[in-house]
This record gives structure tokens, sequence and C-alpha cells, in this order.
């Protein structure tokens, strides 16, 4: 009983990482708060400049 159980699991575990890298996140890289703030006050920056 034990070794079948073994032998399940580990064979459960690989079907579910195989699975799981067929499935890519899609979800977009998280940009903290500050970043943000730098990001936009670089675009910021870089508008006015073009528009003088």
């Amino acid at each position: 009983m034990n070794r079948k159980k073994k032998i399940n699991e580990t064979l459960k575990k690989k079907a579910k990482k195989a699975n799981a890298k067929l499935h890519k996140n899609n979800k977009p890289r998280y940009i903290s708060k500050a970043e943000r703030e730098k990001l936009a006050a670089l675009e910021q920056t870089e508008n006015d400049t073009l528009h003088e």
C-alpha cells in the first residue's frame, strides 16, 4: 500500500509540474507605486520638452 501511494504521489507531482509549464502566467509584471511615479514623472518631462 505504502509503495503504491509513493509512486502515485510522484507521478501526480510530475504531471502537475508539466501542466503548470504549459499554462504560463499572462499577468503583467508588478510595478511598485514608487516606480510608477518615477515613470510618470519621466514621461511628463519628455512631454514638456516635446511641446516647447
